[in-house]
């Protein structure tokens, strides 16, 4: 059997309600239990909490963009697609059957600790078994925090007809390079490369004790690092074995979009256009959406797959979603 596997970042599926508010009893409520209608007004801001981010609403994607990302999810088909930056499970479950039609009977998304609200999530043609989040996991050198903002979530994957376990697949978003402007750029980002290097860390800590010598398991998501990164290489290095990179020289569904200035990208794998500030820069490309492979599933890729962007910027998502089919 053959089975196609995914990861994509939907960049900020948050859904149009911005607004949390408290209810604490049906106003003119009907005791024969007939069907009425209720307005209700907060004129009072005890009443309700609007959403913000850093002092900013937090508002729902744009139609236009949603739409975009889910034709692209369509137009790639896969059986299994991790994803990342979703609200929650309600938004993935009502994104799933508005823009893509129920094309995944299984979706899993579990509350993870990002302030922006963004979790990661699965969905799945094939079904689903165990489920496990590490959001409470923590890192020997900070043992009061916890180390991933967007979780690492484990998810079986089973066989259509019998059941019975094919792979399981982790998924997760690592911290990202943004650091605020009135904070110091050159520690920020030292922050930031310690804090991916101790997610990175504590994911080969959680997969090595789960996983036997042989097992089949997917590593998946937006690590946000391209994959030579010093931060990164801890996460490869699983008891059993070393990961493989299933994204090494990737089918591209159009080419790349040229670009005004610098030669443009010099491999097909890279997911992430960063443009720097500065007329004179020239953009850079990295592969931030992985793939990893488990050395039990070494000699079943078959085939991997990136979906080109049309517009610099991205379409829908600045990240290009990638795939890989496996022969099971």
């Amino acid at each position: 059997m053959q089975i196609s596997v995914g990861t994509f970042n939907l960049n900020n599926l948050f859904s149009r309600y911005n607004f949390r508010a408290s209810v604490n009893s049906l106003r003119n409520a009907d005791p024969n239990g007939e069907d009425i209608s209720v307005t209700y007004t907060f004129d009072n801001q005890s009443d309700f909490t609007l959403r913000t981010f850093q002092g900013r609403l937090i508002k729902g994607k744009e139609p236009a963009e949603t739409a975009m990302i889910a034709e692209r999810i369509l137009a790639m088909n896969v059986d299994v697609l991790a994803v990342q930056e979703v609200e929650d499970i309600s938004v993935l479950k009502q994104f799933n059957s508005i823009q893509l039609a129920n094309l995944y009977p299984h979706v899993v998304l579990v509350e993870g600790n990002d302030p922006r609200l963004i979790d990661v999530g699965l969905m799945s043609r094939y079904p689903i078994g165990a489920i496990t989040s590490f959001q409470t996991a923590t890192h020997p050198s900070e043992p009061d925090k916890l180390i991933f903002g967007r979780d690492l979530l484990a998810v079986e994957i089973l066989d259509q007809t019998r059941r019975k376990k094919l792979f399981t697949l982790y998924n997760t978003h690592l911290k990202s390079h943004f650091v605020d402007y009135r904070s110091d750029p050159v520690e920020g980002k030292r922050n930031n490369d310690l804090r991916r290097q101790y997610q990175a860390e504590a994911i080969a800590g959680i997969i090595s004790s789960r996983e036997r010598k042989g097992s089949r398991f997917v590593l998946t998501g937006d690590m946000n690092d391209p994959v030579t990164s010093a931060a990164l290489q801890p996460m490869l290095a699983i008891d059993g074995g070393q990961l493989i990179n299933a994204v090494t020289d990737p089918v591209e569904t159009r080419l790349p979009k040229p670009e005004r200035q610098g030669s443009g990208p010099q491999t097909s794998a890279w997911s992430y256009r960063h443009n720097p500030p500065g007329a004179d820069t020239p953009p850079t490309y990295g592969l931030y959406d992985q793939i990893w492979l488990s050395p039990g599933l070494a000699g079943k890729l078959v085939s991997s797959h990136i979906d080109r962007r049309t517009k610099h910027g991205g379409d829908g998502s600045d990240h290009d979603p990638v795939w890989v089919k496996l022969a099971l």
